[in-house]
């Protein structure tokens, strides 16, 4: 229930009883006829000055006196409660706003999701599971407050015009996932962002195949087609269950803290330019070197012992989720 409905239910409330209370008291002490009693409760505690519909007692002035001190106090706390409800109402989503955006503002190597519909959301969850700052576009006002309820940084815009983007920080972003409905968005959306940041890692969805070449051309860096994956998932369960499988824990985890993560070998880093049998993570962190992502872009895969990393190189590693941390940890702190 929201709290506007909660409020009207707690003045409703509140009005009734001490409208009951007045019925109460002028039928006993006045002796009053119940329609009457409740008609000189309610122009009591309403003040409208209609005067009394009887003659009262000493007595009944007396208790129509707290009534009238009652009521008012009453009808003065509801009319309070129901204009602080209506300007809070009129003026949430501008505080919500300036929230928002002081918090944008103080981002950096973020990421920028423009577009939560189904596949937006699948990679949502999956930046929010791995904990890497990032921030939600998309002008369906449920969608947005979808994100919000799940506890993400959400913004009610249109990703494709420049000054959203620029809003969203992406100046400062890392990389951007153009998820939106249309492939004709998506393309616009990726030439307006490589234009204001060329830097940018750029990852987009396409409905049709079609599409791809020209997402790559307008600057994304990656382009899936989430009906093609799709198919080959499904092949792939039927044809070869046993790697699917595999695959699929080290995608998803499955309720399994394992998974494959990229490491990268920074610049002046002790790790540069030794042999992964030196380093031996496996035998310390149980962490497995699939692949060395090196710096030219060629990638080198199961690579042996005597395979030497250097500066700018990614390691592709599997392993348990806290030990990758531990890895990533043992990394920014130039230990081996």
């Amino acid at each position: 229930m929201s709290a506007l409905r909660k409020n009207i239910l707690y003045i409703a409330v509140l009005v009734a009883l001490t409208v009951s209370v007045g019925t109460v008291g002028f039928i006993v002490i006045e002796n009053y006829p119940p329609f009457d009693a409740f008609y000189m409760s309610l122009i009591t505690i309403t003040t409208v000055g209609y005067g009394e519909i009887r003659t009262l007692s000493y007595a009944g002035r007396v208790f129509n006196s707290f009534l009238m001190v009652f009521g008012v106090a009453v009808m003065f706390f509801s009319v309070g409660i129901i204009t602080n409800a209506v300007v809070e109402m009129q003026f949430a989503d501008v505080l919500n706003r300036r929230r928002v955006k002081k918090v944008i503002d103080k981002m950096k190597d973020h990421y920028i999701l423009c577009g939560f519909g189904r596949v937006g959301r699948g990679a949502a969850a999956e930046m929010q599971r791995t904990g890497v700052p990032f921030v939600v576009v998309d002008r369906n006002k449920e969608r947005v407050e979808m994100a919000m309820k799940a506890g993400m940084l959400s913004v009610l815009a249109d990703s494709s015009r420049d000054e959203t983007l620029l809003e969203v920080g992406l100046k400062r972003a890392k990389g951007l996932i153009a998820a939106l409905a249309s492939d004709a968005d998506n393309v616009f959306l990726i030439l307006s962002a490589k234009n204001l940041n060329p830097n940018l890692k750029v990852a987009s969805r396409a409905a049709e195949e079609g599409s791809e070449t020209k997402m790559r051309l307008a600057g994304a860096d990656s382009v899936f087609t989430p009906y093609s994956l799709t198919g080959y998932r499904l092949a792939q369960a039927i044809l070869r269950p046993h790697v699917f499988e595999f695959l699929d824990i080290t995608s998803s985890s499955m309720g399994l803290r394992v998974g494959l993560e990229q490491v990268l070998i920074a610049a002046g880093s002790p790790m540069a330019g030794k042999s992964l049998g030196g380093l031996q993570f496996r035998r310390e962190l149980g962490v497995v070197v699939l692949a060395i992502r090196k710096a030219n872009g060629s990638m080198q895969f199961n690579p042996s012992a005597e395979a030497t990393v250097n500066a700018g190189d990614y390691l592709i590693v599997l392993g348990g989720d806290e030990d990758v941390r531990k890895l990533e940890q043992m990394l920014s702190q130039g230990k081996t």
